[in-house]
């Protein structure tokens, strides 16, 4: 059957002002966001409800069209986007937009696929409630997405991965059959947990519909600090010193080096540095808590004092109106979108045990700067949870492409060893996709890929849902 009957088809199913088949149409959705992967599109396809989804795999599966679920694309290792052969069908989820329920006594809340995390938080709040998952892209990110790739963010360390804060799931399975697992439970031992199956799997094993949400209450009381070190080091001593003090109502522990909060300064001009004192390294500090205010500023202060006495903190300011606490989070925030606009710069997305994050950072920088002297060091991330994204920039003076083209491989190959060597993942919160995805065959044992290969080929015997991502290619695996 040709692609002109696909069209007609899919169209039927859809409707043909969401079936997109002009090039000018599919472009953006075969393109990721920062212009690194680019794939062509047989068509895009943007169903109205879980039914539709059905339908359209339905029919792929039975004509053999390879099908890419796709959210908000903005994943940054290619795994919403199809490859460049114009076979694959992209299923985008974004008119899966609907809050179904919110269920404030049993704090959860029913989303679809193509509801914003934004949205989601949004439709939280106005029940009073919390849901935590926080990331810089929360505008045109999708809970769909964010359930495929497991996402982090700068909340996990209090919170957990979006694996921690979901309880249910529906999912599209690859030939057509919708599985409903939308259970509210907390407490549910009926055999295996097949949910967890779906989450990080980047749609490769099924089209994820709709979401059990976990919310917690609200905290009373927040407070929020900028804070100056004179290394990795020095910083995660006194986060040490603050979880004894603070135990869990640590909710944010981000580290951002001198270089990375100057390329934000340098591109937001009504930006400034909250501190006047420069350190080579700096932590955003966040603290919520069900205790009163009073109480949780005074507890903050003196950990901040007796850091500063004892000289592991340089400088401190503490926000003092929620506008203040906003731009401290904006400056961490905008890292990554300033990287983008930047160019060349190579995303290392690493975790290692919590001890081993001054000496990773150590390691990977002299080696960078080994293979690429003038590098701008751009780290940064959640150093609370073990997750750094060690993001070495180009120098000023030398052009994206030719940077990347020199160093680029160099450089990520180095700090993925280092990172492997102090028993880390090369992949912390930003999964596998494309980017990734062949390096796997160095870090995973054989036995490990085999099995994983042996769920895809359970699901998925055809190898037509997000074919080429995640799983790299064994002898033994088929397609």
């Amino acid at each position: 059957m040709d692609n002109v009957t696909h069209i007609k088809n899919l169209s039927a199913i859809v409707g043909a002002a969401h079936c997109l088949d002009a090039e000018r149409d599919t472009r953006s959705y075969a393109t990721d966001y920062r212009g690194v992967f680019i794939g062509k599109a047989l068509a895009v396809v943007r169903p109205a409800d879980t039914a539709q989804v059905s339908l359209v795999m339905s029919y792929c599966h039975a004509h053999d069209v390879p099908v890419v679920p796709q959210g908000g694309n903005t994943s940054l290792l290619g795994g919403a986007v199809p490859d460049d052969t114009g076979n694959a069908v992209i299923l985008s989820l974004s008119r899966l937009n609907r809050v179904r329920t919110v269920d404030a006594v049993n704090d959860t809340m029913v989303v679809e696929a193509g509801v914003t995390l934004q949205e989601a938080r949004s439709h939280a709040e106005v029940a009073r409630k919390l849901f935590p998952l926080r990331i810089g892209s929360e505008g045109s990110c999708q809970i769909g997405g964010n359930l495929s790739t497991n996402a982090g963010g700068t909340a996990v360390l209090r919170y957990g991965n979006m694996r921690d804060l979901i309880l249910g799931v529906e999912v599209v399975l690859p030939w057509g059959e919708v599985w409903n697992g939308l259970r509210a439970l907390r407490k549910d031992n009926t055999g295996y947990d097949l949910k967890q199956l779906f989450i990080g799997a980047e749609g490769t094993l099924g089209v994820v519909t709709a979401v059990v949400l976990k919310l917690v209450p609200k905290p009373r009381s927040e407070s929020t600090a900028f804070l100056g070190f004179k290394s990795p080091r020095g910083a995660l001593s006194f986060f040490g010193a603050l979880r004894k003090r603070l135990g869990q109502d640590v909710t944010a522990f981000e580290l951002i080096s001198a270089a990375a909060l100057e390329l934000v300064l340098d591109h937001l001009p009504d930006a400034r540095s909250p501190l006047s004192v420069q350190s080579p390294w700096y932590v955003l500090a966040e603290m919520a808590s069900g205790r009163a205010q009073e109480d949780l500023d005074n507890a903050f202060y003196e950990a901040l004092q007796a850091g500063l006495e004892d000289g592991t903190i340089e400088d401190a300011a503490i926000a003092t109106a929620d506008s203040h606490a906003a731009e401290f989070w904006r400056l961490r925030e905008e890292i990554s979108d300033t990287q983008t606009r930047t160019g060349g710069s190579v995303r290392c997305d690493i975790s290692v045990p919590l001890s081993q994050i001054p000496a990773f950072i150590e390691r990977a920088t002299e080696s960078v700067l080994r293979i690429a002297p003038q590098t701008r060091m751009v780290i940064y991330g959640h150093m609370g949870d073990g997750n750094v994204h060690f993001n070495p920039l180009r120098p000023a003076d030398v052009p994206p492409k030719e940077y990347l083209a020199l160093a680029g491989a160099q450089i990520n190959k180095a700090v993925d060893e280092i990172a492997v060597a102090m028993d880390g993942s090369i992949s912390a919160e930003h999964g596998v996709g494309v980017g990734k995805r062949d390096e796997l065959l160095t870090v995973k044992s054989a036995t490990e890929l085999e099995m994983a290969w042996r769920l895809k080929r359970a699901f998925d015997p055809k190898n037509l849902l997000n074919p080429g991502k995640v799983l790299p290619l064994l002898h033994t695996a088929e397609g």
